[in-house]
């Protein structure tokens, strides 16, 4: 869970889930548009004006006397307050009652004693009054689905008021100027603006969620948090090799080997990158043998292993990859293989290790199935035979690489501690949360297993990524240079495993 936002972290997030946002801005402003449209009711809006004079504003000497106009001013906030009294209201209801038969759309209808009366605040509701600008000058509108009904408001406030006004305030006066007209043309709903504010809080609404589920997200996504709180280096990151469409399409994993054409190159650079790292790390490491593993299952290990067996094969090492996963193997399947024996069986002293691998499956590659699923596999690769087959092949092989069950499920790759070189494990991007790799690390450590690193795997282009991991690659820039092209041993690779592949349809 990251709490520690950074401008430039919340840009990447944000664009990062920018269909999200787009989605619920749409959906927002479409929502706001329809119930504006189709549920708001309309309004109607009409106006006048009064004027409110001082009864000695004009004097036969000298015209307008400014004074008398500052008390005119001063007016009309008093009379305003007056007009807004439940006592004018109720009487410019009952007028308003007299005038129009159906009012109950427009304002509140009392029944009282079988008379029917507005109630004072539904039509204060209707009304504005203010000073236009700073002058003498009051002008009252009056807002009501019904533009007949808005524009007959106006009017009786202005035929009532006066009466009102001239009893209870008893100084100046007050005149309409005009009488208010019909407007047919509706004021409100404004289902532009409502439009755009439904959009916005669209918009403001995708922003919060997506921060939300950030905030609790616990899944790794951030290779330098995951160095830092481990502090074991990051020893590849993978891209993924096909978006989720194309998954759900193909979902053979013998698609995703290195040796595959089409395979994009930031991929296979992305591999060559980690097994030099690999080298690095185990420079100083006399055993050459190497567990790939992870948390939990389907974070990508077994696919892993085997293109990082492919790119040591490819720098003239002799390689074995051994699948050690005998609960679930995959291997076998990833590279079309037989597996009715395997390495369960060279345990068992059922069979010669020269009888069960593989050899050549990719040049300077072999591999070694898990062969019939024993009874107890984790007691066979604690094995005093699985040992002794791991020293013997040692001696035969340029490297060694492992794959085990996940560490959270089974402890079968810990059996192998005092064998091999160390663990990588496998992290699947946005999968793998903090707790799992927690729970893996206590079991390494507990088991005294070196920890080689990580590998992060299957870094997503939709989640803005490729940029942040340095994967915004483009190709045409390579093959300008040469570096895109496939090479000679690339073409005679690709042209064995379409052998491969149209040998496997015929036995099928």
């Amino acid at each position: 869970m990251e709490s520690n936002y950074t401008i430039k972290k919340l840009i990447q997030l944000f664009l990062s889930k920018i269909y999200v946002i787009i989605i619920l801005t749409i959906v927002g402003g479409a929502a706001a548009f329809v119930f504006s449209k189709f549920f708001m009711p309309l309004k109607y809006q009409s106006y006048t004006s009064m004027y409110v004079k001082n009864n000695n504003s004009v004097t036969e000497t000298d015209g307008v006397n400014l004074n008398d106009l500052n008390a005119s001013k001063s007016l009309v906030s008093t009379y305003i307050a007056v007009m807004q009294d439940d006592a004018v209201m109720e009487k410019v209801g009952s007028e308003l009652l007299a005038e129009f038969d159906k009012l109950s759309k427009c304002f509140s209808i009392k029944d009282e004693n079988g008379e029917e009366s507005i109630s004072a605040a539904s039509i204060r509701n209707c009304l504005t009054m203010a000073a236009v600008g700073d002058t003498e000058v009051m002008k009252i509108t009056a807002e009501t689905a019904d533009p007949e009904v808005s524009a007959a408001l106006c009017n009786i406030i202005s035929n009532v008021t006066p009466d009102f006004l001239i009893r209870v305030v008893g100084a100046g006066s007050v005149e309409a100027i005009g009488t208010a007209k019909v407007n047919n043309n509706p004021v409100s709903p404004n289902f532009l603006k409502m439009a755009v504010i439904g959009a916005f809080a669209g918009m403001l609404l995708a922003a919060l969620i997506i921060l939300v589920i950030d905030f609790f997200d616990n899944t790794v996504k951030d290779k330098e948090e995951i160095a830092q709180k481990y502090e074991k280096a990051i020893i590849g990151e993978i891209p993924e090799f096909i978006d989720d469409k194309k998954k759900k399409k193909n979902s053979n994993d013998y698609d995703l080997l290195l040796t595959q054409k089409g395979i994009p190159f930031t991929i296979k650079e992305s591999y060559k990158a980690m097994r030099t790292n690999v080298m690095f790390s185990l420079s100083v490491s006399e055993k050459k043998v190497i567990v790939v593993s992870s948390a939990n299952p389907g974070e990508g290990k077994s696919t892993t292993a085997a293109n990082l067996a492919i790119t040591f094969s490819q720098m003239e090492h002799k390689v074995l990859l051994i699948d050690a996963d005998m609960r679930k193997p995959v291997q076998h399947k990833i590279f079309g293989l037989k597996n009715k024996k395997g390495l369960s069986s060279i345990i068992g002293k059922m069979n010669k290790f020269d009888e069960c691998v593989n050899k050549n499956v990719v040049k300077r590659l072999d591999i070694l199935t898990s062969g019939t699923k024993p009874a107890n596999p984790s007691e066979l690769l604690a094995s005093e035979q699985a040992a002794e087959l791991l020293n013997t092949l040692s001696e035969d092989y340029d490297y060694i690489i492992v794959d085990t069950p996940p560490v959270n499920i089974v402890s079968d790759a810990m059996g192998l501690s005092n064998s091999i070189a160390g663990i990588l494990m496998v992290l699947r991007y946005g999968r793998t949360t903090f707790d799992d790799l927690d729970n893996a690390m206590k079991k390494i450590e507990l088991a005294d297993v070196k920890m080689l690193g990580f590998i992060l795997n299957d870094i997503s282009k939709k989640h803005g990524s490729y940029s942040k991991y340095g994967y915004n690659y483009k190709s045409h820039y390579y093959d300008s240079y040469g570096y895109g092209e496939e090479t000679s041993e690339d073409k005679d690779e690709s042209k064995k495993d379409k052998s491969d592949n149209k040998v496997k349809k015929e036995k099928k």
